[in-house]
């Protein structure tokens, strides 16, 4: 008989969402493990690899005994790369549940799933995303690295619709940080730019997975 399918999974858990425009909602999430771009300052390098192996009905296994102690409508499919694996079995079964679906993905892969809420998070250096996220995607996050400009940030409200926000997350809670997220908001509004948001990691001020 066929194995039944497997996702690289670094961890599944409950917490508030804490970064863009659902902060604050109760979430169920899901780690992928795996990604090829090994970003410096990434925030999760544990997921980059490892991770155990386990059957769609292992991961709603968690979910539902997590759920029991922390009621959340909305799972978020994070990583990692979340959409580095094949994750449209997961998808429908997470719709069939009777969830909401959030993706946070860097915009490299699509897949055609039943989801909710895409986040998009391009990532340096090429800040390449894929066609079809234009209009599936329900806000645009840059991460403040040292190397982010007024340009990059620019080009990428040019690339989506204005009734997408682009938010601007400080990489770390540095003042270096800090700081340049303000002064790149404040240039971007100077410079015309519409639907342009700061974005703070709530979960790591107050002390969250």
């Amino acid at each position: 008989m066929p194995q039944p399918p497997t996702l690289r999974t670094a961890e599944v858990f409950a917490s508030l969402q804490g970064e863009g425009l659902r902060q604050g909602e109760p979430t169920l999430f899901v780690r992928l493990a795996g990604c090829r771009l090994h970003c410096r300052f990434c925030d999760t390098k544990s997921a980059w690899t490892g991770g155990t192996f386990l059957s769609l009905r292992d991961i709603l296994a968690r979910l539902d005994r997590i759920r029991k102690n922390y009621p959340a409508s909305w799972v978020c499919l994070t990583g990692g790369e979340p959409l580095g694996q094949n994750v449209g079995g997961l998808a429908r079964a997470l719709k069939k549940e009777g969830y909401k679906i959030q993706v946070e993905t860097n915009g490299l892969f699509y897949q055609r799933l039943p989801v909710d809420w895409y986040t998009v998070s391009p990532k340096p250096r090429a800040y390449a995303v894929r066609k079809e996220y234009r209009r599936r995607a329900r806000e645009v996050k840059l991460i403040v690295t040292r190397d982010l400009t007024l340009d990059i940030v620019q080009r990428m409200r040019r690339d989506f619709p204005e009734n997408i926000p682009i938010l601007l997350q400080p990489q770390s809670m540095e003042q270096w940080s800090m700081a340049k997220s303000l002064k790149l908001m404040t240039r971007g509004l100077q410079a015309g730019l519409s639907n342009l948001r700061l974005s703070l990691q709530a979960h790591k001020v107050l002390g969250l997975r």
